[in-house]
């Protein structure tokens, strides 16, 4: 089944402008990414979407596909639905593209669902929560699945909450307690795409300012897929100059 890879790529950044281009070890943020998708063993084609033409001149200069958007488009899903309105693949993968170190069986393990169960409409990551300081970060998104594996809430508040925390063993970690961030790697068919990016944002979806919940609160279900593999965003400097190190150490 074709599976397409669309990363969104935009120049403006608060913390970071023009992140996409910001160089790591000689190559661009936005093709490091690119090429890591690309190594996914589901993945037939890749696709940065932007409504930049220095990203897509930079695209361009590396070999990879690119498609000029809408410069108006309020979320990545939006610029992503655009995209997808052009294609005929059944199966989209949006890969966030401030991920230069997104480890491509991470892909591969959010799609397979996808391929084995045709009623999965759209399907996510869940890594294990490692430190109570992660947990209580609002800047880590949270995610409490059912026994069957689908999303029953994200949050960017500590969930689910353990009450008598007080009481628990010294040193027991929340991934221990069974506590999971979310991972923003999103896979959907993709006429459940271009349906998903027509709805009507929600409250949940405003007060969290997380699009998933638009998905939940619509009575969608979403599939989340645990991983024990980590990538590094890039959200800060200090988040490059990471990234850089672990590159440079991977390549002596």
């Amino acid at each position: 089944m074709h599976v397409t890879a669309i990363i969104p790529a935009r120049f403006a950044s608060t913390r970071l402008p023009g992140k996409p281009l910001l160089d790591i070890l000689g190559k661009p943020m936005i093709q490091r990414v690119y090429e890591r998708t690309a190594l996914a063993a589901c993945i037939q084609r890749v696709i940065v979407a932007t409504d930049d033409e220095r990203i897509a001149r930079a695209v361009r200069d590396f070999g990879g596909e690119v498609c000029l958007t809408r410069p108006d488009h309020a979320t990545g899903t939006d610029r992503l639905a655009e995209v997808a309105r052009g294609l005929d693949c059944p199966i989209v993968v949006n890969v966030q593209g401030d991920e230069p170190l997104i480890d491509p069986r991470m892909i591969d393990a959010a799609v397979t669902p996808m391929l084995e169960d045709p009623a999965i409409a759209m399907a996510t990551l869940k890594a294990p929560l490692e430190t109570w300081a992660e947990f209580e970060d609002v800047n880590v998104v949270k995610v409490v699945t059912d026994r069957e594996g689908f999303a029953l809430y994200f949050s960017r508040a500590p969930i689910p909450w353990p009450r008598d925390r007080q009481h628990l063993p010294a040193g027991v970690t929340p991934s221990e307690l069974g506590m999971f961030r979310h991972v923003g790697l999103y896979v959907y068919r993709r006429d459940f795409l271009l349906r998903f990016a027509e709805l009507p944002t929600t409250d949940l979806e405003r007060l969290e300012q997380l699009e998933q919940l638009r998905a939940l609160e619509h009575g969608h279900r979403i599939r989340v897929v645990p991983t024990g593999l980590r990538s590094l965003g890039v959200d800060t400097a200090e988040d490059l100059e990471r990234v850089r190190a672990l590159l440079a150490a991977a390549v002596e």
